[in-house]
């Protein structure tokens, strides 16, 4: 095999989803049985016969901010706030701290974090040598791109970050092939190289993340020579999705469960509508269940022209989490989501502040079939209810908002 990674990647979709579903009720079970966050989030639940997305649906999405908050109350008896289903010992090789601090576990298991499934679509083969710009201090980032490099049967230098002059050198030196770290990053280095006068002809394809990579920057590093793909990857749960030589969107890793929900809720929303990313991972050492990422993101109709199956995401979209504060109080898309609530007629909502400093002004947009003055004076009073704010109410025909997962929109000016 030697256009795909495995055999995975091939499978019909139905066999896919099929066998995710099957492992599905296995998976929540050992959660709820080895993880103490999760037997607590679990308790009410027949883990049996979560079997489908619908049934999944029935469990709640647990957010970054929620896993920080296990984490510090449990801090002095287990700092991954019971969320680990490994203890210290052979089973968990690493620990790493994410801004926040947020403590992750890694497995002792070979590619643990699944990254040369990425690595190998972006064009990285047996024999090659990576040089790899992520930082090797406390987080996982420099690791997880090093353990896929080697799943694939790679050599990594370990440069780490800074010191541009010293990685020149051992770029001029070591002639990698790949490369792997920041596009900015790469962007310094390529820029260096030529202020310099330094060739680097060895240097051919990259896997970057950490940060966007807008179509342009690829043009641009294409024009020097060197073929960019996207990773997308997280400390907590791994490869998430990956480019391809199609390059049209990020392919699924077959080792997670995608659904995109409405900012603010559980709810997924339309194939093709913007949305939280919210991943349930397969993994047994890191079990997380309906983990929302805070990235926004749509999937992607058809499967990839490269043959691989998995669904596709459109790519990093922006934030879910467009918590604002409007007079002094903060309103989330929690709040937006529980107004819409209320009302059945209501299809779509979209929170829009105006106003110039310390003049905020709310007007709450909401798509729906029914239009008269009764509703709009229901929604203001629901408004007042939950945000404790004034806002006006604008009803707009069904379709007319814009679909880039903007539950909260800030257009006020800060001049």
């Amino acid at each position: 095999m030697t256009d795909f990674f495995d055999a995975l990647e091939t499978r019909s979709p139905a066999e896919r989803e099929a066998t995710q579903m099957a492992a599905l009720p296995g998976q929540l079970a050992h959660a709820k049985q080895n993880s103490a966050a999760f037997a607590d989030i679990l308790r009410d639940i027949d883990v049996s016969a979560i079997n489908s997305r619908a049934a999944l649906t029935r469990i709640p999405v647990t957010r970054k901010s929620e896993l920080l908050e296990r984490q510090k109350a449990k801090r002095q008896h287990d700092v991954f706030g019971g969320f680990s289903a490994l203890v210290r010992g052979p089973a968990m090789s690493r620990v790493f701290a994410s801004p926040g601090p947020i403590y992750e576990p890694e497995g002792a298991t070979r590619d643990y974090w699944r990254a040369g499934r990425a690595l190998f679509a972006a064009g990285f083969r047996s024999g090659e040598l990576v040089h790899n710009s992520f930082s090797y201090h406390m987080t996982p980032g420099a690791f997880i791109l090093e353990s896929g490099a080697h799943a694939v049967g790679c050599t990594v230098f370990p440069a780490g970050t800074g010191q541009t002059e010293q990685q020149l050198e051992a770029m001029v030196d070591l002639k990698p092939d790949a490369y792997t770290g920041t596009p900015s990053f790469l962007r310094i280095l390529l820029e260096k190289a030529a202020e310099a006068g330094i060739p680097l002809p060895s240097l051919t394809k990259a896997s970057v993340g950490g940060e966007a990579c807008p179509p342009s920057l690829t043009a641009w590093f294409k024009e020097r020579g060197v073929e960019v793909y996207q990773t997308y990857a997280t400390a907590d749960l791994g490869l998430v999705a990956y480019e391809t030589t199609a390059r049209e969107g990020l392919v699924l890793d077959e080792g997670v469960i995608v659904e995109i929900v409405r900012p603010g809720t559980g709810t997924p929303v339309a194939d093709g509508e913007v949305g939280e990313l919210v991943v349930t991972s397969l993994n047994p050492a890191y079990p997380l269940i309906r983990f929302g990422t805070g990235d926004l993101s749509a999937i992607l109709s058809g499967t990839c022209p490269t043959g691989r199956t998995a669904p596709r995401i459109k790519g990093w979209m922006g934030r879910a989490d467009q918590t604002t504060k409007i007079k002094g109080m903060f309103v989330h898309p929690s709040q937006v989501a529980e107004i819409t609530r209320r009302f059945p007629q209501v299809q779509k909502a979209r929170l829009v502040v105006s106003g110039e400093m310390a003049n905020d002004q709310m007007c709450l947009q909401v798509e729906a079939v029914e239009v008269n003055d009764g509703l709009r004076e229901q929604l203001e009073t629901a408004i007042r209810e939950v945000t404790k704010l004034r806002g006006q109410v604008q009803v707009v025909r069904p379709g007319s908002l814009p679909n880039d997962g903007k539950v909260i929109e800030d257009a006020r000016s800060y001049q």
